[in-house]
């Protein structure tokens, strides 16, 4: 395993110092990345211009949720985002190369195409976090404060499993980019918002399938002391490591499940 990071590191090192050797093109890339995310919170400081809460919530709350769930997903897409280039590479069967090399495909595919301007997003999301922290009025603790600590690596996590299992339906159709679309950047949108305000079923899609809840929600209520809308048990506030590595054992279950039954384009 050592020896597999080694190479993903040395193959993501050449493409980082490739990237760098534009500086002015890297600079423009890494601030239309920055500059385009802010678009997602301007609509949430539209929403909260015209009402001054959404249900118990406000523009601050909501902001925290944004920000764990910006900066999550940012450094997900950094380390992975990738995975969007699966499908293409089953249809046209450049997938067997990798098949062929002694190393994890996992990792193999990871370390393809390795874009540092995604740090644009997360550094956006470091922007917004800073606010929310500023107005939320939180009580701060030794407890709130590691959990506001490990809510990213949590969050990173959960996203991960997410994009990798949903990626793995490229194994089986002709392009399921859309599907996994779905779970990945369509659940990164639904984390920004408290789960509190969608309906039942998306509620439990959210809280005990998809554990997409566990990235930012629960943590947010416990940093900011709010009692739950909901009335769930306050154990979720601290599952989401457990949350975490759930995801994590199903996601590397569904990768192996599905590389083990590829079949070749050419077979």
């Amino acid at each position: 395993m050592a020896d597999a990071l080694g190479v993903w590191r040395r193959l993501v090192g050449a493409q980082i110092r490739s990237q760098l050797q534009y500086r002015a093109s890297f600079a423009l890339d890494v601030a239309g990345a920055f500059l385009i995310s802010f678009l997602d919170f301007f609509a949430i400081l539209i929403v909260f211009h015209n009402v001054p809460r959404l249900g118990t919530w406000n523009v601050h709350q909501v902001a925290l949720l944004y920000a764990i769930s910006m900066i999550s997903f940012a450094l997900t897409d950094l380390v992975i985002g990738h995975l969007d280039l699966l499908p293409q590479k089953v249809r046209d069967g450049t997938f067997d190369l990798v098949l062929v090399r002694p190393r994890s495909t996992l990792l193999q595919i990871a370390a393809l195409d390795f874009q540092l301007r995604r740090l644009g997003k997360a550094v956006q999301g470091a922007i917004v976090l800073a606010y929310a922290l500023s107005g939320a009025g939180i009580h701060w603790t030794a407890a709130r404060v590691l959990m506001l600590v490990l809510t990213i690596p949590v969050g990173i996590v959960i996203f991960g499993a997410v994009w990798v299992a949903g990626s793995c339906i490229a194994f089986w159709t002709v392009d399921g980019g859309e599907f996994t679309n779905a779970f990945t950047y369509g659940g990164n949108f639904l984390t920004e918002y408290p789960v509190d305000l969608y309906s039942r079923w998306a509620r439990r899609l959210l809280a005990y399938v998809v554990p997409l809840a566990f990235v930012a929600y629960f943590p947010a209520l416990y940093i900011l002391g709010k009692p739950d809308p909901l009335g769930l048990p306050r154990a979720l506030e601290f599952s989401g490591p457990a949350a975490a590595a759930a995801a994590c054992v199903g996601a590397a279950a569904t990768w192996r499940f599905a590389v083990r039954r590829y079949r070749s384009a050419g077979g």
